[in-house]
C-alpha cells in the first residue's frame, strides 16, 4: 500500500532537473523552522484562563499541581521548557534514526516528519483546549521534536549527492529554510491568533490546528518532491574534487556510521559544532533584553539606565529591540546560505577557522562598544555573530561529506546533531545564569553581560583549537569495496536501468521549466513576504 514511499521508487532518471530538490527540502524546513518562533505563543498562553490578565496559581501550589491545574494560568518559564524539548529531541531523534533514513530514503523520512510535527501540533492544541501543559510538551516537544530531527536531516544526504560540485551551497539553501521558518510562521501565527480570539479564547489552540493543516500540505508536497540520484550519477562535465586536487580534507571514499562516530575526527567536529552553536544560541535567546538593558534610554536619546525608564519609554525601546531581533534573524538566515556557499571556495576547515577567529574578536569587543555607546558597532557585531551561527549549521553537513564520504553522511550528520542538543542547554544556561548572578552581586544591568562575552570568547578559542586538530580519518576506517556494495544494496542505491517500478519522473523526459519555476515560487514567495515583514520591523532600529 505504501510502496510509493520506498526509496527505490524515488530514483530519478537522466532528464530530472536537480534544481527541483532544494525547494522540496525548503518546503519541509520552512515548516519545522517554526520551532524558533514558538515564543509568539507564550504571552497569549500565559493568560489562557484569564484572557485579559493572567490568573496566578496559589503560591503553595507545587510543580505537578500547576501542570494539571485547569483554574490558573501557566508561567512563561513553564512554557519555555518547550525550547529545551525541541533541541533535545531534535538531536536525539536525528542521531537515533539517521541510519534508518539512509536506507528508507528522504521521501519516507519526510512523510514521517510531517506526521510527527503536524500531529504534535494537534496534540498540543488538545493540551491548550483542556489546559494540560504536559500534553503540549508531549505533542510539540516530544513527538514534534522527533519530527524536527527527521525533517531536518531528511534532505542532507540527497542534496549532497545531487550537488557534489556545490555541497556547501546545496545544504545552505535547505538549512536556510529552518532559520526562516519563524520569519514566516510567527507573523502568520500572530494574525491567526487575532482572527480566532474571542472573549472566551485567546485563539491559540485554533491557530495550532490551522498551522498543522497548512504545514501538513507543504511538508507532504516537499516529501513527495524528493528524488535521489542513481548510483554513480554526477553533473555533466564535472570531475570529483578529490580526484583533481591534492586536498586531503576531501575524500572520494566512504566511512560507515558505525565506524565514523567512534573516530577522533568525529568528536573533534562534535566539539566544533557544540562550541560554535553554544556561543550563538545563548545570545539569540536573550537578544531583546540584552539590547534594552545594555543601552537603556540611549536607544531613544535619553541617557538614563533601563531600570529608571518609565513604562512608556520601556515600550519604545522594546519596539526597537524587536527590530534588533528581526535583524539578527535575517543575518542568521542569510549566513546559512552565504557562508556555506563561501565554504565551497575556501574549504570547510578554513571557514570554521574564520568563524572562531572573527567570532573571538567580535565577542571580546562587544563590552567596549557597549560602554562607549557605539550602537552601530554593537549591532553589526551581533549581526555577524548570528550569521556565523547560522553558517555553522549549514557548513557542517558538507564538512562531514568531505571527510567521511557521501554514502552515509545523512546518518553521520544526525549523530553529530547531538551537539546541537547539548548546545541548546549549555548556551542559554551560560548566558542566563551568569547574568542573574552578576545582577545579584550588584553589577549594573548594562554591565551584567561583560563576563559572559569574555567566557564565550574563550569558548571560541577552544573551538578554534579543536578545528585545527581535525584530520582525515585513518585508512582502516574506510569501507572496503565489498562493504560499500552491501551498504548500497541496503540503501537501494541502484542505477536507473536496474530500477524496477520507478516513479514516472525517472524516465528520460526532461523536467518542465514550468514545474521548476512553480516549485521555487511556492517556497520563494512566502520567504520573500517573511523577509519584507522582518525588514519593516528592523527599520525601527535605525529611526
Amino acid at each position: 500500500m505504501f510502496d510509493f514511499l520506498a526509496k527505490e521508487k524515488t530514483i530519478a532518471g537522466d532528464g530530472f532537473n536537480r534544481w527541483l530538490v532544494p525547494p522540496a527540502a525548503l518546503a519541509i524546513h520552512l515548516c519545522i523552522g517554526m520551532a524558533y518562533g514558538f515564543s509568539v505563543f507564550w504571552l497569549p498562553l500565559s493568560k489562557a484562563i484569564g484572557i485579559k490578565d493572567p490568573v496566578a496559581c496559589a503560591k503553595e501550589m507545587g510543580f505537578f499541581a500547576e501542570m494539571l491545574s485547569t483554574t490558573c494560568d501557566w508561567k512563561i518559564s513553564l512554557l519555555g521548557w518547550m525550547y529545551t524539548l525541541f533541541f533535545v529531541f531534535l538531536g536525539s531523534s536525528a542521531a537515533l534514526f539517521g541510519g534508518w533514513l539512509e536506507h528508507a530514503g528522504p521521501r519516507k523520512a519526510g512523510v514521517v516528519s510531517a506526521l510527527c510535527w503536524c500531529g504534535g501540533l494537534v496534540i498540543s492544541a488538545l493540551g491548550i483546549y483542556t489546559h494540560q501543559i504536559w500534553l503540549m510538551w508531549l505533542g510539540s516537544g516530544v513527538i514534534g521534536g522527533i519530527g524536527l530531527g527527521l525533517g531536518y536531516i531528511s534532505p542532507v544526504s540527497t542534496l549532497i549527492k545531487w550537488f557534489p560540485d556545490r555541497r556547501g551551497m546545496a545544504t545552505g539553501m535547505a538549512i536556510m529554510g529552518f532559520g526562516g521558518g519563524a520569519m514566516i510562521g510567527a507573523p502568520l501565527a500572530d494574525k491567526l491568533m487575532k482572527f480566532y480570539a474571542t472573549p472566551l479564547s485567546v485563539g491559540v489552540w485554533e491557530t495550532f490546528l490551522t498551522l498543522a493543516a497548512i504545514y501538513l500540505v507543504f511538508m507532504l508536497c516537499g516529501a513527495f518532491g524528493y528524488r535521489v540520484p542513481a548510483a554513480g550519477w554526477k553533473p555533466a562535465g564535472w570531475t570529483s574534487t578529490a580526484a583533481k586536487t591534492s586536498n586531503v580534507m576531501i575524500t572520494h571514499r566512504h566511512v560507515h556510521l558505525s565506524v565514523a562516530w567512534k573516530t577522533r575526527t568525529f568528536w573533534l567536529l562534535w566539539a566544533v559544532l557544540t562550541l560554535n552553536v553554544s556561543a550563538g544560541i545563548g545570545i539569540l535567546g536573550m537578544a531583546s533584553p540584552l539590547l534594552q538593558e545594555v543601552f537603556g534610554g540611549r536607544l531613544i536619546g535619553v541617557d538614563i539606565p533601563f531600570n529608571e525608564l518609565s513604562g512608556a519609554q520601556k515600550g519604545q525601546i522594546a519596539a526597537i529591540a524587536a527590530g534588533f531581533t528581526g535583524l539578527l534573524s535575517l543575518f542568521n538566515i542569510g549566513g546559512r546560505f552565504v557562508w556555506a556557499s563561501f565554504s565551497d571556495y575556501i574549504g570547510r576547515k578554513a571557514t570554521y577557522l574564520v568563524f572562531f577567529a572573527l567570532g573571538f574578536v567580535l565577542y571580546a569587543s562587544i563590552p567596549s562598544a557597549a560602554h562607549a555607546g557605539l550602537l552601530g558597532v554593537f549591532v553589526l557585531a551581533f549581526c555577524l555573530i548570528l550569521s556565523m551561527y547560522g553558517g555553522g549549521f549549514a557548513t557542517i553537513p558538507a564538512y562531514l561529506a568531505d571527510i567521511f564520504g557521501t554514502q552515509m553522511v545523512g546518518a553521520i550528520h544526525g549523530r553529530l546533531l547531538t551537539a546541537w542538543a547539548t548546545a541548546g542547554v549549555l548556551g542559554p544556561v551560560l548566558v542566563n545564569y551568569i547574568r542573574e548572578y552578576q545582577i545579584a552581586q550588584g553589577v549594573p544591568k548594562a554591565q551584567a553581560y561583560d563576563v559572559t562575552m569574555y567566557i564565550l570568547s574563550a569558548m571560541l578559542v577552544l573551538g578554534f583549537i579543536c578545528n585545527l586538530l581535525v584530520r582525515p580519518v585513518a585508512e582502516k576506517d574506510y569501507m572496503s569495496e565489498a562493504e560499500l556494495a552491501e551498504e548500497r544494496r541496503l540503501a537501494h542505491d541502484r542505477a536507473v536501468a536496474n530500477s524496477v517500478g520507478a516513479a514516472v519522473v525517472t524516465g528520460n523526459a526532461a523536467s518542465s521549466p514550468v514545474v521548476v519555476t512553480f516549485a521555487w515560487a511556492a517556497v520563494g514567495i512566502p520567504m520573500a513576504i517573511g523577509v519584507w515583514i522582518t525588514l519593516q520591523k528592523a527599520a525601527i532600529l535605525f529611526k
